[in-house]
Formats: structure tokens, C-alpha cells, sequence
């Protein structure tokens, strides 16, 4: 039988905002189990799912009904942005490095399905996403958290200060709209201005979270980041933002060059390269949390770990946790598989 898919990849960003998910069949069963603890919140179940396809509540809430406890509100900003044109979202085939080729329809297994994804981080215009969020934590499930994910937008003014102020902006808004935690986005593929590699540089990245831990108080704050191509670099970024941020979120996609069978860039010669997603990232995803956690601990930072990066099956999430994750947060695979976390739970109470 044909994977169904909840989002639409032939439709744009802005459509799925408004359709919603669609849904192959309704919510299975779930084992009752007792409540867990992330970042000081009860919680059904650490599993969750990671910033990308909920951009509303009309995403979040049926997740919610599907065994997710840890919801991520897709990343937003202090202005309207419109998402990057078709396409946004294709197939790509499973190679361990280099380029990766698009293939114009999935695997028959879920379990092995890769993408490359390039939206640019669309936002809707803060009045609307700020009452949205409202909304939804008004209506979310007992044993449910919201986290809400957010990125400074660069002005006029080029200056870190101005940059760290929106981050903040954008914090503040979300926490009053009854966020339980804000995620500050360091990190994106796909975006060539400066809030794309914050995380790159250790220093910037603390003086971000300071000001965002200004703005929020002690409402807990995870820091979203990629991969570091320099040893040492990943030790340094966790020891600069201990003590303001409550844990970090990783990894954000891999990016890497995506190409067609004509070896032209897929999404258009602006974005050669672009987020890899899903299968083929899962093992170094793996690796980054390992040490992440090696460092931490070792460290004695006292940082939270929200696991990403290719989880499509029970075994996918039961390494993570053996990584070294205090939660464990799938990106895509929810749009095809929406069980997922259903599955997990009624196999392993502990999560």
C-alpha cells in the first residue's frame, strides 16, 4: 500500500498552514503509564516532535491526540515571511556523504525514506502566531508541553545587539502566549543571513541566550543547533551557553548539496545546498549526541538533550535514549508515520 502523507508536498508552506493535516486513519490505543519529567514538566512521554511541520494548532492538537507529548510550534519570528517557492520538500537517496540526488518517489519502507527540505523559515505576522499559541496550550492535553520555536530576524541594524534584541522580542511574545518552553533556532540550512549559523560561533551564541534569558525569565530555554565541522568546537558552544540556556536541541538537518540526475541544484541555483533529513543522518545524528552528552557530563554543564535526526522507528528512538537524550524529538518521519509515537509507547513505558 502507497505511504499516505499528512502534508501536502505539492502544495506550498502556506497552504498546509491552512488545510491542515490530513489523517489515513484516527488515533490508535494508548498503554496508560506514568507521567515523566522533561525540563521540569510532567510529561506522558518524552517523545515528541521537533520544529518543521507544526506551524499551527490545527498541526499541533490531532499530534498531540497521537502520542506525541513534547510539541515543537514550527519556528517563528517577530515579522511575516513568506516560505522559499516549490519546491520545498523532495526525496533524496540514502548516500553517506557528499551530494544527494533527488528520486521522484519515496522508498516503499518508511523506515528508509531521506528528503532535503528548503522553506526559509516562513513565518506568519506575529499577531496571528501569537494568538495561535495561545490557543493551543489553552487547548492542549494534560501531560502535554508546547514548545515554541523562534529565530531573530536581521534588520537594518547588522549589529549581534539588534539581532539578540529580536530573538528576545520574539521569546518574550511566545512566553506570554503561554509557551512551557521557547526554543531559540541557532541554526538553519537554508538561510544565508546571519541567523542561519549562529551557532558557529560560541561567543555570539552566548550573548543571543543571555539576552533571550533576559527577556523570559525562568522559563526554560533550549538552544537548536546543527553540527560542527571543527574538533572542540561543540564543547565550546555548550560550555559558553551553560547557565543561561536549560539545553540544547540537535541536530538541525545536514546540510549538504542536493542535486537532480542532471546534477543541477534541486531548489534552484540560490540554494545549492540545503537540509538532509531522515535516514541517511540518523547514525551521525546518533554520534552528536553521544558526545554532546560525553560533554556535558564531564563538563558538569547540567544541559538538557532534545535528540534529533532520523528517527522512523522504535529502534531509532531506543538509541537515542541509549545516546544519552533526555528526550527524543522526530522531525519528518510524524508526516508519514503518525503512529510512531504510539508504537513506542506501548512498547516502552519508560519513555
Amino acid at each position: 500500500m502507497p505511504l499516505s502523507f499528512t502534508y501536502d508536498l505539492t502544495l506550498s508552506w502556506e497552504e498546509n498552514y491552512q488545510r491542515g493535516p490530513r489523517f489515513s486513519e484516527p488515533p490508535l490505543p494508548i498503554a496508560n503509564a506514568p507521567l515523566k519529567k522533561f525540563l521540569g514538566f510532567q510529561v506522558c512521554t518524552r517523545i515528541g516532535i521537533a520544529a518543521g511541520i507544526l506551524p499551527n494548532r490545527l498541526w499541533v492538537l490531532p499530534y498531540a491526540q497521537r502520542g506525541f507529548g513534547i510539541l515543537t510550534y514550527k519556528t517563528v519570528r517577530s515579522t511575516a515571511r513568506l516560505s522559499y517557492p516549490l519546491p520545498n520538500w523532495v526525496f533524496v537517496e540514502n548516500t553517506p556523504d557528499g551530494p544527494v540526488t533527488r528520486r521522484e518517489a519515496p522508498p516503499e519502507k518508511p523506515d528508509q525514506i531521506s528528503s532535503a527540505v528548503c522553506f526559509g523559515m516562513p513565518s506568519p505576522p506575529p499577531e496571528i502566531w501569537r494568538e495561535d499559541v495561545r490557543q493551543t496550550t489553552r487547548d492542549l492535553p494534560q501531560g502535554h508541553i508546547l514548545i515554541v520555536s523562534v529565530v531573530g530576524t536581521p534588520g537594518p541594524d547588522p549589529s549581534l545587539e539588534a539581532l539578540a534584541d529580536d530573538f528576545a522580542t520574539c521569546a518574550a511574545w511566545a512566553k506570554e502566549a503561554g509557551a512551557h518552553v521557547i526554543e531559540a533556532n541557532l541554526s538553519c540550512p537554508n538561510v544565508c543571513s546571519a541567523e542561519g549559523t549562529l551557532y558557529q560561533d560560541s561567543t555570539r551564541s552566548r550573548a543571543v541566550a543571555h539576552r533571550i534569558r533576559q527577556a523570559i525569565g525562568s522559563t526554560p530555554l533550549l538552544l537548536k543547533v546543527g553540527t560542527w565541522d571543527r574538533v572542540g568546537a561543540m564543547r565550546e558552544f555548550l560550555q559558553a551557553v551553560s547557565g543561561f540556556a536549560d539545553g540544547v536541541t540537535l541536530v538541525n538537518c545536514m546540510n549538504r548539496p542536493v542535486i537532480n540526475s542532471q546534477g543541477h541544484p534541486v531548489f534552484g541555483k540560490d540554494y545549492p545546498t540545503a537540509g538532509v533529513i531522515g535516514r541517511t543522518i540518523h547514525s551521525p545524528c546518533v554520534q552528536a549526541v553521544q558526545e554532546a552528552r560525553n560533554c556535558i557530563d564531564s563538563d558538569g554543564l547540567g544541559l538538557t538533550l532534545a535528540a534529533v535526526g532520523g528517527v522512523s522507528t522504535v529502534t531509532d528512538i531506543a538509541r537515542f535514549f541509549d545516546s544519552g537524550a533526555d528526550g527524543v524529538l522526530c522531525g519528518s518521519s510524524p508526516v508519514y508515520l503518525p503512529s510512531l509515537a504510539t508504537d513506542a509507547r506501548n512498547l516502552r513505558a519508560d519513555w
